[in-house]
């Protein structure tokens, strides 16, 4: 029964070839470090609390203010630690410090 080791094999080889490519896909997933899970939580806690000021206290708000403050400096602080800020409205990091500190300005 030659079929029947063949098929066994072929199995075997299978499986193999599949946990091999399912270990690969796992070791490519990029992985936030620790700096950049602060540095994402800074800025989006910020964000949110400026998004809250305005709604509840105006766009021209001294709270609004105080908060468009606090996200710049969070946005600094990412920069000068890992050379990329998070840009919680678009939900990406930047690689370039290309964000506009009048982004949340009362207009």
């Amino acid at each position: 029964m030659p079929h029947i080791s063949e098929n066994l094999f072929l199995g075997k080889a299978a499986m193999v070839a599949l946990a091999l490519a399912g270990f690969l896909i796992l070791t490519n997933v990029p992985r936030l470090s620790a700096d950049d899970a602060d540095c994402q939580r800074r800025v989006a806690h910020a964000d949110h609390k400026l998004h809250e000021a305005i709604e509840h206290h105006g766009n021209a708000s001294r709270e609004a203010a105080h908060w468009r403050h606090e996200l710049q400096e969070a946005r600094e602080r990412c920069w000068q630690e890992n050379h990329k800020w998070w840009d919680e409205d678009a939900h990406r990091w930047h690689d370039d410090r290309d964000w506009d500190d009048h982004d949340h300005d009362p207009r």
